[in-house]
């Protein structure tokens, strides 16, 4: 017999968020906006996928799909072990967070100034993790509170630095200008078999007025004063560096990324990719949006800087390849990008019912994110011929 019922299906709904960065990871956005979303539409389905730029909430974001969460210890900015997060994903690639371990928003590992933070930690588990038979790295470059060019990461790998004299050099941003001479035929030889992904939405290079010290290295401490002297020396350090290893990457886009430890990658034969296309393959995101009515992304806030490839840009120009309409739900939007951010998404959206402090934002997010969904599938429950 025909089914002549003239009911609408329930919608598809694709939850792919972001994390608030500080607040809320990725996967509790995405379950906040579902469960908005199934108090406004009971019948709808929801498929959660949470997104990641490479920076924090990465490695949330890839083991959202199943994987062995691991604890290791390795280094902090300050060269303290630390116990930190990584990952392996059920096809064996192993996740490192440099937010996670030499993190702008730790306290120990900013405790010393920037010009002494080093990336050894990221070293650590890089040898961690080939210990484990890991051979296929996804390194995410976001949230990095060091601008050592990545010395420590390589240091950590078996490369030595010598000043003239002959002298051991530490992996410090203070320190590599006096850097003469590098002996890399102690790299672990693990690392040549080894397939690395360097994952960031920064295409600075190295160094200049567009590098790693200028553009990034004020968040992270570095004064006026110090950055040309430290950019001088990065420089410096790259060149008795590509004379050593044969190689040539200071130039390359993403070498400034994480304060220079995208340099440091490429230098070991890594491919830079942008970090929000890279989660949203390993995550499935086009096979989420197969057959889906409904896109929602968002983040901590959108501005001008979402449409360079952040997270919820990704998703919506996936989205749109698959011809699903994209909603923009954040905590906070920036009003004078507005105009900007329409053209990507069919309606931008922020979280906050009124005036109140960034406290009390913080700490209802959960229930603002679910409150604002809910109202705003009603709306699209109507506009959609529902009832």
């Amino acid at each position: 017999m025909t089914n002549t019922s003239t009911s609408p299906r329930p919608p598809v709904v694709v939850i792919a968020p972001d994390s608030f960065k500080g607040s809320l990871t990725a996967e509790e956005v995405a379950s906040a906006i579902g469960a908005g979303i199934q108090a406004a539409i009971p019948g709808a389905q929801v498929r959660l996928r949470p997104i990641a730029d490479g920076g924090e909430g990465t490695l949330d974001a890839l083991m959202h799909a199943g994987g062995e969460r691991l604890t290791i210890s390795c280094r902090n900015a300050a060269g303290q072990f630390a116990d930190a997060p990584v990952g392996i994903l059920k096809d064996g690639s192993a996740v490192i967070e440099s937010a996670a371990i030499v993190g702008l928003t730790d306290p120990a590992g900013t405790a010393i100034p920037v010009e002494q933070r080093s990336t050894l930690g990221l070293g650590d588990a890089m040898q961690k993790l080939l210990d484990r038979g890991a051979r296929h790295f996804l390194v995410g470059l976001g949230g990095s509170s060091t601008n050592d060019g990545g010395a420590g990461l390589l240091a950590a790998l078996g490369v030595k630095f010598f000043d003239a004299a002959g002298d051991a050099v530490a992996p410090q941003p203070a320190l590599l200008h006096k850097v003469a001479k590098v002996d890399a035929s102690g790299v672990d030889a693990r690392i040549r078999e080894a397939k690395i992904v360097a994952m960031s939405d920064v295409d600075n290079p190295l160094c200049g007025e567009i590098g790693a010290t200028a553009v990034f290295g004020p968040q992270k401490g570095v004064t006026p004063e110090q950055v040309a002297p430290l950019d001088r020396a990065l420089a410096h350090f790259a060149q008795v560096l590509e004379k050593e290893m044969g190689r040539s990457a200071a130039g390359s886009p993403g070498a400034g990324a994480a304060g220079g430890l995208g340099y440091a990658l490429l230098m070991l034969g890594a491919q830079f990719r942008s970090g929000a296309e890279t989660v949203a393959d390993h995550i499935g995101l086009d096979d989420a949006l197969a057959g889906a009515d409904w896109l929602i992304t968002g983040e901590g806030r959108s501005d001008a800087q979402t449409l360079h490839g952040k997270a919820p840009f990704i998703a919506s120009q996936r989205a749109r390849r698959a011809g699903v309409p994209t909603t923009l739900l954040s905590g906070g939007i920036d009003r004078k990008s507005l105009a900007e951010l329409q053209g990507s998404f069919s309606g931008c959206f922020s979280i906050v019912f009124g005036p109140g402090s960034l406290q009390d934002a913080i700490a209802d997010a959960p229930e603002l994110l679910r409150a604002s969904a809910e109202q705003i599938a009603r709306l699209w429950q109507t506009a959609a011929g529902g009832k």
